[in-house]
């Protein structure tokens, strides 16, 4: 066997550990209950005769009334109550030459979503058990024109397919950063809603407004992902590459001294943090060799330590917790 493959097992093997104390503390057993409705909306509007779009559209406003209006008007540009300025505006899109030629992508691509819907429908299920509270209302996939990747209303969310073709669509190289371009893959699906989700419920809550409190107020959202789809690997929750994740793991004591070492711990300089926390090429603050947001990604090891070392909390107490000071003291993180 050769030192590479020999390297990927090793690989693989650390991120399989790495995702088991997860899922054994926390796994849930699948609940015959149905919690996910999804709406396939894109297979509907790419489906409808545009010869004569007319009775599809009104169609669309009596069965969808929640989602269909948010469509015309946020994804169409249109006014959602002028239904002739939203046929015209949809069949514009469907007889697009380019889009034509998106949708059919989409439409392969997204022929078979046993592994997506599975994917979501596992994270209500846990959402359901731990935060009974949280909405986890019907699911829309629909395409979007390169307009919209998530939707979140109270009633419905969404999820533009046509974001999510995967990294090496030639399209998105023209429409995004290339940075962008790797999270752009179906299975940043499930990870992109849920991760949504919970950062809209559980906002920002840092007494001070510091790097410290919003490195690990991103690590509590992250470790919370990580139980909720826990058959997915933690480079992927990151939105990182293997590669990436693993240059992570080598320079992780490098990346905490440096941190510390330069005193940004404790800085309320806000961009600083956002050289932490933002999307990026690398982190700039560490190294041009680094991922981008790497305060997220030490925020996630600290709030693992803390869950490590302290068994007895339960996750509805960690997201309660905000002393962040604490957090990182009863963590014992030592990378």
């Amino acid at each position: 066997m050769s030192k590479i493959k020999i390297a990927i097992i090793a690989f693989l093997m650390v991120i399989l550990a790495s995702s088991c104390t997860n899922h054994k503390r926390f796994e849930i057993k699948n609940s015959e209950t149905e919690v996910l409705q999804l709406i396939r909306f894109d297979s509907l509007l790419l489906n409808a005769d545009t010869s004569d779009l007319s009775p599809e559209v009104k169609r669309f406003y009596r069965d969808y009334p929640e989602f269909m209006p948010y469509f015309a008007e946020q994804v169409m540009g249109a006014n959602p109550s002028d239904t002739a300025e939203v046929t015209r505006l949809i069949k514009a899109f469907r007889t697009n030459k380019e889009f034509e030629k998106v949708n059919a992508v989409v439409q392969k691509t997204f022929t078979n979503i046993d592994s997506i819907k599975s994917g979501i429908s596992k994270a209500y299920q846990y959402l359901h058990h731990f935060f009974p509270e949280i909405k986890t209302p019907p699911a829309y996939f629909f395409v979007s024109g390169f307009n919209r990747s998530i939707i979140l209303e109270d009633d419905f969310v969404g999820i533009g397919l046509d974001l999510y073709l995967g990294s090496n669509y030639p399209k998105y190289s023209e429409i995004s950063y290339q940075y962008m371009v790797y999270n752009m893959r179906p299975v940043s699906i499930a990870p992109d809603l849920i991760s949504a989700l919970l950062f809209r419920h559980f906002q920002f809550d840092g007494g001070q407004e510091r790097l410290l409190e919003n490195m690990l107020y991103r690590g509590k959202v992250m470790y919370l992902l990580s139980v909720i789809i826990p058959d997915l690997a933690p480079n992927d929750i990151m939105g990182y590459s293997r590669f990436q994740w693993e240059w992570c793991r080598k320079y992780e004591e490098k990346i905490w001294n440096t941190i510390v070492g330069q005193k940004d711990l404790y800085s309320s300089d806000q961009l600083l943090m956002n050289k932490y926390l933002n999307d990026a090429p690398f982190t700039a603050t560490v190294s041009q060799e680094s991922p981008g947001r790497l305060g997220t990604w030490v925020g996630w090891q600290i709030i693992q330590s803390y869950m490590d070392k302290n068994s007895d909390i339960t996750l509805q107490e960690l997201m309660k917790t905000t002393d962040y000071q604490l957090i990182l003291n009863k963590s014992e993180y030592q990378p």
